[in-house]
């Protein structure tokens, strides 16, 4: 595995949950694998869980984490070929990714979309531009399209949690907003639960479908109560709309999930990536109760990142 940008294969997608759970179990288990390398953790967005697990988890292998938040302390990038800058931008993408790649051994990236030059979105154009100038591997912290860490740390939850020999209903379940979300979590976690073969349904208001790339095999149900009948998991998340691409379409408060949208689906957890909207997204009876699994997924981020940087270094 050179990069780790999206979902592969569901061989691969089981070897890195059963190499999170052997570091879950026993952190400093390589701690000498990464010795002498150095991944840098590049920021063109906030975080906070992916900052700090990737950062972890490189401690774990015993490698040493540089973390630039390239928003706030690098310069403006200039991302598009043969551009003239004369204008806001200060330095090519070509000649940082360049240098980035003889100073790291690993690129760690996070790149959100505009959500509003569709084509260059869907095409994750900022992220492939690191990709293709820096010759060395990169890890998604998320782009434009994709979180696939967050998504490993979900399937790895999923797999804690999972009762013995039962093919689990998994629900993606569209929560209201106060603004328009990006695609990748809801895109990426619906590509890995199809990957690793788990039967998954997807509920949202009319006008919200995500790109059917990601979506092909699933269920999609627009009767939230129908959606949840019988659910396993159900991973809470909004996004904006894809073919009205960026756009709020509906902010229905009926649809943010509460103890009595359970009662055909009583023994259901219920997941998020974080950060939540309390009350708004989720109530605080779910993000509190005894359904929830948002600590243990934020949690089992360190543990993808250390199976993910793991990997890569062979």
């Amino acid at each position: 595995m050179k990069h780790f940008t999206q979902f592969e294969s569901k061989e691969l997608g089981q070897e890195l949950i059963d190499l999170a759970l052997s570091y879950k179990a026993n952190p400093r288990l390589d701690l000498a694998k990464g010795q002498g390398k150095r991944v840098g953790c590049i920021f063109l967005n906030p975080s906070l869980r992916t900052r700090v697990s990737t950062q972890i988890a490189a401690q774990n292998l015993g490698m040493e984490a540089i973390v630039l938040n390239m928003d706030k302390e690098g310069w403006a990038l200039e991302m598009k070929e043969g551009a003239v800058m004369n204008k806001g931008t200060v330095e090519h993408i070509k000649d940082a990714a360049g240098v980035l790649g003889t100073y790291f051994d690993i690129l760690a990236i996070r790149a959100f979309p505009s959500l509003t030059h569709k084509e260059e979105d869907v095409t994750d154009f900022i992220f492939g531009q690191f990709v293709k100038y820096s010759g060395i591997p990169v890890v998604s912290l998320e782009s434009a399209t994709r979180h696939p860490l967050q998504s490993l740390a979900d399937q790895i939850t999923i797999q804690e949690h999972l009762e013995a020999k039962k093919k689990p209903k998994v629900v993606l379940a569209w929560g209201p907003h106060i603004k328009a979300i990006p695609h990748a979590v809801a895109n990426s976690f619906a590509e890995w639960t199809l990957g690793m073969g788990h039967e998954l349904t997807i509920t949202h208001p009319a006008g919200y479908e995500l790109d059917e790339q990601f979506t092909k095999g699933a269920t999609i149900e627009y009767n939230q109560a129908e959606a949840l009948r019988d659910a396993d998991f159900v991973y809470v998340k909004n996004w904006s709309g894809f073919n009205d691409y960026g756009k709020i379409i509906s902010t229905d408060p009926s649809w943010m999930l509460t103890e009595k949208h359970f009662k055909h689906a009583k023994s259901a957890k219920v997941m998020h990536c974080l950060p939540v909207r309390r009350n708004l997204e989720l109530s605080d009876e779910i993000l509190d109760g005894a359904r929830s699994l948002v600590q243990k997924q934020a949690e089992n981020r360190i543990y993808a990142a250390q199976a993910v940087i793991s990997t890569i270094l062979g």
